[in-house]
C-alpha cells in the first residue's frame, strides 16, 4: 500500500483530488474534471465508468433521498454509495466537508490495492472488498431483510456470502424469498441476523475462512492474513 500511494500514476490524482474536489460544487464541475472523476469513480471500483460523464452525471443529480431516483433504480448499488457520498442531488455537495477528501482518497487507494491483488487471487479482492462494502451497506438501509436482497443483487458481496455458506452456484437462480430465507437461515447458525453483523472482526474471521476454504484458497485462510483484512476495513 505504501509502494502504491507513492506510485507516480496514482500520486498525481490523488494530489489533484486533495488539492480541487473541493470547488467541484456541482455534478457538472466533478464529471467536468477528468482527474478528479476518475478518483472519484475509482473509489467505487466505477473507473469503466470514466467515459460516461453525461450518465454518472445524472446518476450524481439524482441523488438518493427519492426511492425513483437513477442511483436507487440501477442494480449496481455501488452508484448509489457514490452519490450518497458526494450528496449532489441530496443536500448539496459534501466535497468541501473537512475530512472527505481523504477519505475517499483512502477508498480510492484501496480498491487500486484490490484490484492489483485479484490479478493474481480473485478470492483475495473479494475478501477486501468485504469490510468497505458492509460499510456502505450499513450506511445505505438499516432493514436486514433489505440488506439481505442488496448483498443478492452485489455480485461481489452475494459471491463471498454464497460460497462461506456452502451455497452451490445454482442457488443464486432459485427465488428470491427461497434465497432470503436461506442466507437469515446460515446467518444465524453464526450468531448474527444481518449482513452488516459480519463487520464485527470474530464474525467477519469466521466467514472468511469458510469463503477461502470453500472457494478453494486454503493457504490464504490463516490468522495473519486474516489479521491484515481486519486491519485494512
Amino acid at each position: 500500500m505504501a509502494r502504491l500511494r507513492e506510485s507516480p500514476e496514482v500520486k498525481r490524482l490523488t494530489d489533484h483530488f486533495r488539492a480541487h474536489v473541493a470547488k467541484a460544487q456541482t455534478a457538472a464541475d466533478l464529471v467536468s474534471d477528468r482527474r478528479l472523476l476518475e478518483v472519484a469513480l475509482g473509489a467505487f471500483g466505477l473507473k469503466a465508468d470514466l467515459n460516461a460523464r453525461a450518465f454518472v452525471q445524472k446518476v450524481l443529480e439524482g441523488g438518493t433521498l427519492r426511492p425513483d431516483s437513477l442511483a436507487n433504480r440501477l442494480a449496481d448499488k455501488r452508484y448509489a454509495a457514490l452519490a450518497l457520498e458526494f450528496g449532489y442531488g441530496d443536500l448539496g455537495a459534501r466535497t468541501g466537508l473537512p475530512g472527505f477528501a481523504e477519505r475517499i482518497i483512502a477508498r480510492y487507494e484501496r480498491q487500486v490495492f484490490q484490484e492489483a491483488v485479484g490479478e493474481r487471487d480473485g478470492a483475495m479482492r473479494l475478501a477486501l472488498n468485504l469490510a468497505p462494502a458492509l460499510a456502505d451497506l450499513a450506511e445505505r438501509t438499516g432493514n436486514a431483510n433489505a440488506q439481505w436482497y442488496s448483498v443478492i443483487a452485489s455480485a461481489p458481496l452475494r459471491e463471498v456470502f454464497q460460497t462461506a455458506f456452502g451455497f452451490p452456484a445454482s442457488f443464486a437462480t432459485i427465488d428470491l424469498d427461497r434465497q432470503l430465507a436461506g442466507y437469515k437461515a446460515r446467518a444465524a447458525a453464526m450468531g448474527a441476523k444481518a449482513p452488516t453483523d459480519f463487520a464485527d472482526p470474530a464474525l467477519q474471521d469466521r466467514l472468511l475462512r469458510l469463503y477461502f476454504l470453500r472457494s478453494g484458497a486454503q493457504q490464504a485462510a490463516t490468522s495473519p492474513v486474516l489479521a491484515l483484512l481486519r486491519q485494512g476495513g
